[in-house]
């Protein structure tokens, strides 16, 4: 049994060692070990000992865990979709709608997917940069290509099962599906610290890191800066589950998600700006309207619209997001770029990183505001939390932390937990799922306050786990329950939950999972 077990982590051991050959930081990795095998600190006679020293005290060490760390992380068994049938079928018919809307879209406003900008047009956006608000669009004929209303009917329809007669009737449910998820009791052992009443950081409002922080808050601070320091990103991932104190967590989140900012990055940010002034994507003023139906109309992130236009559009153009989530997010379409002579260089994939935004998207991206004052490291952070996490809440797919699972976990838990509430909707005729879904798809972006957002995101890079999403959209119906059997209209009970600004997150989450 040894021997099969050693000869398994040899076996891994090599797929590692190619693999990092393949990756952006080997070059530059591979130099560096090179320049410290030459060193006076590393002795011949002792070679493995003092190059492993002379790795701790250069940071190479920390820096090949981190590697590590990071590959062992994109090495999912449920990476890419699942064949199937009913979800693999219902995502290639939903893709092939939003191509139709797109170019619909086009032929009815005249325009082209992808052209090339005049010379005076892109001068324009370059003086502008900086304060895109100011750029003069005429987006009243755009709309967007769909919202989350429109998904959610689409997942309503994957079994093809209607249980009732009358055409009124919701459709209930998605127990059918034949997907594993939790139960309770396991994602009290998911998560330990919360189920155990713990204190966390966030649980109080004197616990957080800024002036008059309590005792919890301080001692979080002081071992968050240890934490930060060490730089390595398995421990940043542990101090998360309890909350980071908001002048740590751009730090730590950036360590646990693998973003480091070098010349590289900031030469590849600066090519997708010049991407942006050159060509002229219609998705651009998605991008535009979209920031001003959501952000811009927002008490809490408005004040970020010229970032949001320059992360967002820059997004639009990364290559590299497409082929990351390559099998994961369905097929891209391709456009000719019009104004370019006919070339290879003239076809394209559209948009080049192959998401097509929706209504509410850049919400997405809107919090990262509140922890980056640039956009360069603004933008490789979410960049690197929409790879990890976001995109499955917008794409079908079996993987069991997809929109489908959750939505699935969600009903389960509100069924289990909470049989009144269950029944209560099901005598109004709601489906349940209806009143929480924009809160999943989006991450609850836009519909809790920041700070009380920005705590529930560390948990899901702490615990690596979306589950955490419809386990809060549970105990929020639980906690506004007396309310909720008082009407019996969808109205109303959307005028219940519409105001999220007094929720605790942290406490009511412990509670939900202390329940007996």
């Amino acid at each position: 049994m040894d021997g099969i077990k050693e000869d398994a982590i040899h076996h891994t051991a090599l797929k590692l060692a190619e693999e990092i050959k393949n990756l952006s930081i080997y070059k530059s990795f591979y130099s560096d070990i090179q320049k410290l095998v030459s060193s006076p600190g590393v002795k011949k006679e002792d070679f493995k000992q003092s190059l492993q020293q002379a790795m701790k005290e250069k940071g190479l060490d920390t820096k090949l865990r981190n590697t590590v760390y990071h590959w062992v992380r994109t090495q999912s068994k449920h990476n890419k979709l699942d064949p199937l049938t009913s979800l693999s079928k219902a995502s290639a018919q939903w893709e092939k709608r939003i191509h139709k809307s797109l170019n619909s879209m086009c032929s009815d406003l005249e325009t082209s997917l992808a052209k090339l900008r005049p010379q005076s047009e892109q001068e324009d956006i370059a003086d502008k940069w900086n304060e895109l608000s100011t750029y003069n669009l005429d987006l009243s004929k755009y709309r967007p290509v769909y919202a989350p209303k429109d998904f959610l009917e689409v997942l309503l329809t994957l079994s093809g099962y209607v249980p009732y007669t009358r055409e009124d009737e919701p459709k209930w449910e998605f127990a059918h599906l034949p997907l594993q998820v939790k139960t309770l009791d396991q994602l009290r052992k998911e998560y330990p610290e919360w189920a155990s009443g713990e204190p966390l950081l966030g649980a109080h409002p004197e616990s957080s890191c800024s002036s008059g922080c309590g005792t919890l808050g301080a001692e979080r601070a002081a071992l968050g800066a240890r934490v930060s320091a060490l730089r390595y990103a398995p421990v940043a991932q542990e101090f998360l589950k309890r909350g980071s104190p908001h002048c740590l967590r751009a730090g730590l989140w950036a360590q646990v998600l693998g973003v480091e900012i070098t010349e590289k990055e900031i030469d590849y940010f600066n090519q997708l700006k010049i991407n942006v002034l050159e060509v002229d994507l219609m998705i651009d003023k998605l991008i535009f309207k979209d920031v001003q139906l959501t952000a811009s109309n927002d008490d809490q992130y408005f004040v970020f619209e010229d970032l949001l236009y320059q992360v967002m559009l820059c997004f639009s153009r990364d290559r590299e997001v497409l082929k990351q989530l390559k099998g994961s997010v369905g097929n891209a379409l391709t456009v000719t770029i019009k104004g370019k002579p006919t070339s290879p260089d003239s076809i394209t994939v559209f948009p080049p990183s192959g998401i097509i935004p929706f209504h509410g998207f850049s919400m997405y991206a809107t919090p990262f505001c509140y922890l980056y004052d640039e956009p360069v490291q603004l933008y490789y952070t979410f960049r690197a939390f929409y790879i990890r996490y976001w995109h499955r809440l917008h794409y079908i797919s079996t993987h069991p932390q997809s929109i489908v699972s959750l939505c699935l976990l969600y009903e389960r838990l509100l069924e289990a937990n909470e049989p009144l509430l269950w029944i209560h909707f099901r005598n109004i005729n709601i489906n349940p799922i209806r009143v929480v879904f924009k809160w999943l798809m989006r991450a609850f972006s836009g519909h809790l306050p920041p700070d009380q957002l920005l705590f529930l995101w560390d948990a899901i890079l702490g615990y690596d786990s979306l589950d955490i999403l419809p386990l809060l959209a549970v105990a929020i119906l639980s906690f506004r329950k007396e309310n909720i059997f008082q009407v019996n209209t969808i109205q109303n009970v959307d005028a219940v939950l519409a105001d999220l600004s007094t929720i605790p997150i942290v406490p009511l989450l412990q509670l939900a999972l202390m329940k007996p």
